[in-house]
């Protein structure tokens, strides 16, 4: 029952952070929203995996949150230079 309410509310807060990046005012409100989601669904990856005795959805959980860090990097990066290139002109590696 109360695991039932964890995903519930991991949900609702889920709901929020797509409302807020729908809404944002600026860009970075908006990044900062989907990077909310990504930490939600790692939860909510987390929780369901307790909840059906798989810890084997925690290894999921920890791939998805890197690739939200890398991702949520990369979009800052874009948004801030307009490229994925370093200052000089070099591809970045």
């Amino acid at each position: 029952m109360i695991l039932a309410a964890a995903v519930a509310a991991i949900i609702v807060t889920m709901g929020l952070a797509l409302l807020r990046a729908a809404r944002g005012p600026t860009v970075f409100d908006r990044i900062l929203a989907l990077n909310m989601f990504g930490t939600k669904t790692v939860l909510l990856i987390a929780v369901i995996g307790f909840v059906t005795g798989r810890p084997d959805f925690l290894d999921l959980g920890l791939v998805y949150a890197l690739i939200n860090f890398i991702g949520v990097i990369a979009v800052l990066r874009f948004s801030k230079y307009g490229t994925f290139a370093d200052r000089d002109g070099e591809e970045a590696t």
